[in-house]
């Protein structure tokens, strides 16, 4: 496991630069973002999300082929959306945006009648002039893992492409080409630019329901935002400050305005000053993903007595708390959970629901409440670096049925995974992923469109 962690790193530096046309150096990159549906079921959510931090914990228990699938996770309902313009003539596709996974992917079809196909649902390498396929002797090449059954490479020949298989838990899978593609992207100033040489995956087999069925909600690809070499942060944040920032706005509005910023736009100078900063951490079994030192949890303004051990990365790389937007609900480690819980229950001034959600602890009884939030406890998390985040209680109730709320906060096994700051408890939040100066910035004031 460490010696590939040190060719991810060592190969990171044959990537090409990101080669971007017509961009000033005080612009930005601005993609808006948008769910195609409300939240998922809780109940669904919660299968999901448990599934998925189950397959994102460190791997080093589980056969070398099934990592990178594994830790690229499980997709599902309750997810945000890119629509990426890739190709020349630009192809437009949803991707999600996720900060847990690293490959950029979409699915492809290498129809000659591409009438058959509807448009706008798949990528068609064919109708593109700047479509070009990875050698399979491209140092590129080796940062994804290649198929059982792989074609043997020939160095000598010029159509020896580079062929990969992200392999998921539940058998799904995709597979076919990795390539590089020119995107075109919308700037601050409202003009387009053309990024050249995007690594991705050209996906022409795609199968199983984490990444076809309904759980992947009409999605054509994943626009991975982790901390890898291929990532779409790292190969766009090279000439952007090597930075990202992203808003997610509260799924009940009826017209939420959220989007993602490559570069340092940040939401506007005035949003930048209020923002709070936390270390990212880095855990050698998991590198893809954004860890930061979780160091107390308040209920009321009373911190908890959870010990410091609870929050660390433990020698197996597991423990530790990571912000992913991957992931609908939030997850404390089992002995935090219980603390907040008991807290909760204790504190909370409405009615405890007669019959329990199945899967949630702490349900309550809003019938006839205009406000229940106003009832509600407020949580307080305290991070390294003296970074608060404290999210209004419809970040962490959420209604499972008519008139009863629950808290939607899961335990984990430190033992075996990792706490999550998931996307709900994200909501109305700018979050600011400073990957120069290995920081994570928030603000609750950041979220006007820039």
């Amino acid at each position: 496991m460490f010696h590939s962690i040190i060719l991810c790193s060592l190969l990171s530096l044959f990537l090409p630069p990101a080669n971007l046309a017509a961009v000033s150096d005080d612009e930005y990159l601005k993609l808006p973002l948008l769910r195609k549906s409300p939240l998922p079921s809780p109940t669904q959510a919660l299968a999901l999300d448990t599934r998925r931090l189950h397959f994102l914990s460190p791997p080093q228990t589980r056969p070398v082929r099934q990592i990178a699938g594994n830790l690229r996770g499980l997709f599902r309902s309750g997810q945000y959306f890119v629509d990426l313009r890739i190709g020349q003539p630009p192809q437009s596709l949803l991707l999600i945006a996720d900060t847990g996974s690293d490959l950029v992917w979409v699915k492809c079809s290498a129809c000659q009648n591409c009438s058959l196909h509807s448009p706008a649902t798949v990528f068609f390498p064919r109708h593109s002039s700047t479509f070009s396929p990875t050698h399979c002797y491209d140092p590129l090449c080796r940062l994804v893992p290649e198929p059982v059954r792989a074609p043997r490479c020939n160095h000598t020949r010029i159509h020896s492409t580079c062929h990969y298989e992200y392999a998921y838990a539940d058998g799904s899978l995709t597979s076919g080409l990795f390539a590089t593609e020119t995107t075109t992207l919308k700037t601050s100033s409202g003009r387009e630019a053309y990024l050249k040489s995007v690594a991705f995956g050209c996906g022409f087999r795609i199968s199983g329901q984490s990444v076809s069925g309904a759980s992947f909600n009409g999605a054509h690809g994943v626009m991975g935002l982790g901390r890898g070499p291929i990532s779409f942060a790292s190969q766009l944040g090279r000439r952007f400050g090597n930075k990202f920032s992203y808003c997610l706005m509260d799924y009940t509005l009826s017209a939420p305005t959220s989007y993602l910023i490559i570069g340092d736009g940040g939401g506007g100078g005035r949003a930048r000053s209020k923002l709070r900063f936390t270390p990212l951490l880095t855990n050698p079994f998991s590198p893809t993903f954004y860890y930061v030192r979780l160091k107390s949890v308040s209920v009321n303004g009373a911190k908890l007595r959870i010990h410091p051990s609870v929050w660390e990365i433990d020698g197996s790389g597991n423990g530790g708390t990571v912000v992913d937007s991957g992931t609908t609900l939030a997850f404390l480690a089992d002995p935090a959970y219980r603390s907040v819980v008991a807290t909760v229950r204790r504190r909370i001034r409405l009615p405890i629901a007669a019959e329990l959600t199945p899967g949630f602890d702490l349900c309550v009884n809003v019938s006839g409440v205009s406000k229940p939030e106003k009832f509600m406890p407020r949580l307080r998390f305290e991070f390294a670096g003296g970074a608060v985040f404290v999210p209004p209680p419809r970040n962490y109730f959420i209604e499972t049925e008519e008139h009863v709320q629950c808290l939607a906060i899961q335990s984990v096994n430190p033992k075996v995974g990792f706490s999550v700051i998931g996307n709900l408890m994200q909501q109305g939040f700018l979050f600011e992923f400073d990957r120069d100066r290995s920081r994570l910035g928030f603000s609750r004031r950041g979220c006007a469109l820039p």
